[in-house]
């Protein structure tokens, strides 16, 4: 058995979990996420229609360095750490923002899927070491941007504010 809930504390509690009927906690759920759903739709159709428009303007020949996925990868990666920052620690952003921008844009943007069918492709062609290189530098610079990012875009923040 639980003790029961105190209603005096001004703890935050979880809409969908704080329901006392299942049937209620159901309802609210989809009101709650349909909005959700839709704007990640939405924004992963833009992501991805600007992703497949890179590879259309910077296309890449089979069996070479995929630069195109990394440099996609390494903005992405940038605009989510500008983003994050912004969102969370300058406005109060719409409930929607996040979702639509930062999982369905940015999400359909970068593409680490493609990036590891680009590494089985490098290695299973018999470039290893490109495959390897790859990996490593996706990684580095996928890291690398979002902090980069993240820290110039709170600097000046900062500065703006003084």
């Amino acid at each position: 058995m639980t003790a029961p809930r105190s209603t005096t504390t001004n703890e935050p509690t979880d809409p969908y979990v704080d329901l006392p009927v299942p049937d209620q906690r159901k309802q609210q759920s989809w009101r709650a996420q349909g909005p959700i759903v839709a704007m990640v739709a939405l924004g992963g159709a833009v992501g991805a229609s600007a992703r497949y428009g890179a590879s259309m303007v910077w296309p890449v020949a089979a069996g070479s360095f995929p630069w195109t996925t990394l440099w996609v990868n390494a903005v992405g990666c940038a605009v989510i750490g500008v983003f994050m920052v912004l969102i969370t620690e300058v406005w109060a952003a719409h409930r929607l923002v996040r979702p639509f921008f930062g999982t369905g844009v940015l999400g359909g943007f970068t593409t680490f899927s493609t990036y590891a069918l680009d590494i089985q492709k490098l290695v299973a062609g018999g470039h290893s070491r490109a495959g390897l290189a790859y990996l490593a530098a996706t990684l580095c610079a996928a890291l690398a941007a979002v902090w980069l990012a993240a820290t110039v875009t709170r600097r000046l923040v900062a500065w703006r504010q003084r």
